[in-house]
């Protein structure tokens, strides 16, 4: 049996609702838990692993899947289900960048019998997280703009609000580690990728991939001046190993130890540390996605099958 979380918000939604009556009429064995608060997804997800689901999928935004994720990892990893992705939010970054379909009869239908894969899952001191946690002027934005706005204009509300931000940006000096080295930096964008993509579609992290083991570290170092900024964004294009104003690199572990708060946004949940350690959990989860996914690595060396009812191997899994 496969369990539906649904957001509270997207549940009276018409196009969910004979999405999820379709499915039945089809043969999925389904279950649907609504969430009322905070808190709802985790508890409802390690419960369905207690009670033996073979699959949970996540109905709601980037917040939902993470909340669900959170849950899951509770529980002793031969117990948790895999996860399937109904996306029902604003931005949708995972879920986008996972080619997976957004219109809710086709993405139910994939989240349903999409072979799982096993991916791994970062955590953030306590927290989990499966795509991208961001920090600095980027979490700043995400964190400030009103989920009313973001329903409204989806993945452009977060423009609208970095533009109104950059009048009041100031930078966050500190140190980061990390098993190759160390470095004292004035972020200005700290994002560290187990996915691509975050804020609505800005892809920070575009080699990352979910089943490598690493994260993937962008820093962007605080600029004072127009030509800096000029500079800054020339090297955002290219991406060097390291730069005078940005720098990648890969790597199993990462911490950063703050002069003050830092607001970092945890796949678009909103937190602030004023340092933290992040670590990849390897193969932690498994995970519904297309066999051709683009935030898999080809040579993955495990693919699970759909343990729910029946197998659907005609599953259009392009984005919609």
């Amino acid at each position: 049996m496969t369990r539906l979380i649904l957001n509270g918000q997207a549940a009276q939604l018409p196009q969910v609702r004979d999405a999820v009556f379709a499915s039945r009429e089809a043969g999925a064995d389904l279950e649907v838990h609504v969430t009322w608060e905070d808190g709802d997804a985790a508890r409802l997800a390690e419960q369905a692993g207690r009670a033996g689901r073979s699959r949970v999928i996540a109905g709601g935004g980037d917040g939902t899947v993470n909340e669900v994720v959170n849950g899951l990892m509770r529980l002793p990893r031969e117990r948790r289900p895999a996860l399937g992705i109904l996306p029902l939010g604003s931005a949708n970054d995972l879920a986008t960048s996972l080619g997976l379909p957004l219109m809710p009869a086709e993405a139910l239908e994939a989240a349903l019998y999409l072979p799982s894969h096993s991916v791994d899952v970062a955590r953030l001191d306590d927290r989990y997280f499966l795509n991208m946690t961001t920090g600095g002027f980027g979490a700043e934005v995400t964190s400030s703009t009103p989920k009313s706005l973001k329903r409204l204009l989806g993945g452009g509300a977060y423009s609208l609000i970095g533009a109104l931000k950059a009048w009041q940006y100031r930078p966050y000096p500190g140190r980061l580690s990390w098993a190759e080295g160390q470095r004292d930096a004035s972020l200005f964008v700290l994002a560290m990728g187990n996915g691509i993509q975050s804020g609505g579609g800005q892809r920070l992290t575009p080699e990352a991939r979910l089943n490598d083991g690493l994260l993937d570290i962008l820093l962007v170092r605080d600029f004072t001046s127009l030509r800096e900024m000029v500079t800054m964004r020339r090297e955002l294009l290219d991406r060097p190993a390291r730069g005078e104003f940005v720098e990648t690199f890969r790597t199993s572990w990462v911490t950063f130890e703050s002069e003050g708060d830092l607001p970092l946004t945890l796949d678009g949940e909103p937190l602030r540390r004023r340092g933290f350690h992040v670590e990849i959990d390897t193969g932690a989860l498994e995970l519904a996605a297309p066999r051709e996914c683009p935030l898999l690595e080809r040579h993955a060396p495990r693919v699970t099958e759909s343990r729910t009812t029946r197998h659907h191997e005609g599953v259009d899994a392009t984005n919609s």
